[in-house]
């Protein structure tokens, strides 16, 4: 079964809520990392490029969240990503980053509203990964700058934000909220 839905409309977020309702009998754990990266100066961003970001990063994390704080049951997971953006701050990723601290904030105040639920809430805030999102449009240099920023010397894989996903999401992550796990080889 699959079901899926923008993320910035909170409609759909509601019906791909019930679809997962009507056939598991309700949601445990919630992953959101739907999420886009535009890059350009403060000075050179327009509102399309600012809203577009809003409407996914921010409002779509916000939908998912709202819906997960209404339905999960007990001893329900959380995780958003989020970004290590939101604490290197590099040039050209102002709006980005601040998308990405404010799901870092929200992160924190949802854990503190769901006390008594027994419900994580956590986010996990990659740093430079090898993934589409990261790669396209930079040119070769760029990622090999990035790729010696952290210590461990190279970039992130996916399967690396994976584990960190998936330790919390599991049992051995139950004693783990309201906080950020900065998954990035050490760059920040």
């Amino acid at each position: 079964m699959t079901a899926q839905a923008d993320v910035s409309d909170g409609t759909a977020v509601s019906r791909m809520f019930d679809t997962a309702d009507a056939a598991f009998g309700g949601v445990d754990v919630l992953v959101n990392n739907a999420g886009i990266m535009r890059l350009a100066t403060l000075a050179d961003s327009d509102d399309a490029l600012f809203d577009s970001q809003i409407a996914v990063n921010l409002k779509g994390t916000f939908n998912t969240l709202r819906e997960a704080s209404r339905r999960l049951r007990k001893g329900g997971r959380i995780i958003n990503l989020s970004s290590s953006q939101a604490g290197l701050l590099h040039p050209t990723y102002g709006v980005y980053a601040a998308t990405k601290a404010a799901v870092e904030a929200m992160t924190s105040v949802l854990a503190k509203e769901l006390r008594g639920r027994n419900i994580t809430v956590n986010a996990v805030a990659p740093g430079p990964t090898a993934t589409k999102l990261f790669l396209d449009g930079k040119p070769q240099e760029v990622i090999d700058r990035l790729k010696q920023l952290a210590p461990l010397e190279r970039l992130g894989e996916p399967v690396d934000i994976a584990a960190a996903v998936s330790f919390l999401a599991g049992p051995d992550g139950g004693w783990i909220n309201g906080q950020v796990l900065r998954a990035n080889g050490g760059i920040i």
